[in-house]
């Protein structure tokens, strides 16, 4: 019989305690978050803020690694870090992200779905010591992202097509539950998008998600 699919990671693994810092840092938070990061900065940072404008995380991916690595902050002073995010091998194809608390206990993980990839955007979210995909990752309109990429390459036409096409990716379930959903915003010079709570989830897998959304921002940027 299928886990169920709502079983707390404390349930599952006895170190991770019912209500930690995640739990704290996500109560309270107002949807729909905003996801905003320069696009032109040498390296790769991004702010999360809240409906009310609260900064909820701040990223900022280190540069030169032959390995994908990103931490996460509570905020933009970078005082407090909240998780970090590793690939599991030497960036490839294949590559699977690893998320983790600031005390080294797993949040979960992400990877693209080899060549489901190749047209319609698909990742597979993990949580902890699950072999199975828990969420699923899909681009609702790919059409838009090819667009872009294209339209983008050309001077002048390609600072308009932030405004023009507008990618959207659905996180769901197993069993097809939509569980959170991204969305490319119109903007200048910044990559904005917009993220939409659409379920119910731990907080783990609500981290899980967003980070997952980071990631999958961060990989499908360079893909164009």
């Amino acid at each position: 019989m299928q886990e169920n699919s709502h079983q707390t990671a404390a349930q599952k693994f006895a170190g991770i305690p019912a209500t930690d810092d995640i739990a704290r840092h996500l109560s309270g938070i107002q949807y729909p978050l905003q996801l905003s990061f320069k696009i032109l900065a040498l390296a790769s940072q991004a702010n999360v803020t809240d409906a009310v404008g609260k900064i909820l995380l701040h990223t900022k991916q280190k540069m030169f690694k032959f390995r994908e690595h990103v931490e996460i902050f509570t905020d933009n002073n970078r005082a407090t870090r909240l998780a970090e995010i590793k690939a599991n091998k030497v960036i490839d194809w294949s590559a699977r992200y690893d998320s983790t608390d600031a005390s080294g206990l797993p949040i979960g993980s992400v990877g693209r779905k080899g060549w489901r990839s190749l047209w319609r955007t698909h990742y597979e979210v993990f949580n902890p010591g699950d072999q199975v995909p828990d969420f699923a990752i899909r681009e609702e309109n790919p059409g838009a992202k090819v667009m872009d990429s294209l339209l983008g390459e050309i001077p002048l036409v390609g600072l308009a097509t932030g405004f023009l096409f507008h990618p959207r990716y659905l996180a769901s379930r197993a069993n097809g539950q939509p569980a959170m959903r991204i969305e490319k915003k119109a903007a200048f010079f910044e990559g904005r998008f917009k993220i939409i709570k659409l379920g119910e989830m731990t907080p783990r897998e609500e981290l899980n998600l967003i980070l997952s959304f980071m990631m999958l921002v961060l990989l499908e940027r360079r893909r164009g």
